[in-house]
């Protein structure tokens, strides 16, 4: 088994900055690819940046330039620093991992979900 836990949401006013934090922990063999993902309320759950084992990062086109994600695989851990935060960003939060088991098969986890919540 593998737990996902996220720290770092809260209520931050229009143009703060939040830093997410999410480490992996468990039977782990190693980790692909990780990411973070938003759902607002009455909104689909949407991609809002990924990072894989290389470093290599995705962003979604309304975070680009304000947020930052990157990872220390030594501690299987990926960080997502929010900055210049809009009303628009509001949502739960989740951590998402393509783990290796000890099986050397694929599983994808999530963690349990942080609100961010920017106010006007």
């Amino acid at each position: 088994q593998v737990q996902l836990v996220e720290s770092g949401g809260g209520l931050v006013q229009a143009g703060g900055s939040l830093r997410l934090s999410c480490a992996a922990s468990g039977s782990i063999f190693s980790i692909n690819a990780m990411g973070w993902y938003r759902q607002a309320p009455g909104k689909q759950r949407e991609l809002v940046a990924a990072i894989t084992s290389g470093g290599s990062t995705n962003y979604a086109d309304s975070v680009k330039g304000r947020f930052t994600i990157s990872r220390d695989n030594a501690k299987n851990t990926v960080y997502l620093q929010m900055n210049s935060l809009k009303p628009e960003d509001t949502a739960v939060y989740y951590c998402n991992a393509e783990v290796y088991g000890l099986d050397f098969n694929p599983h994808d986890y999530w963690g349990q979900g942080t609100q961010v919540t920017v106010s006007s």
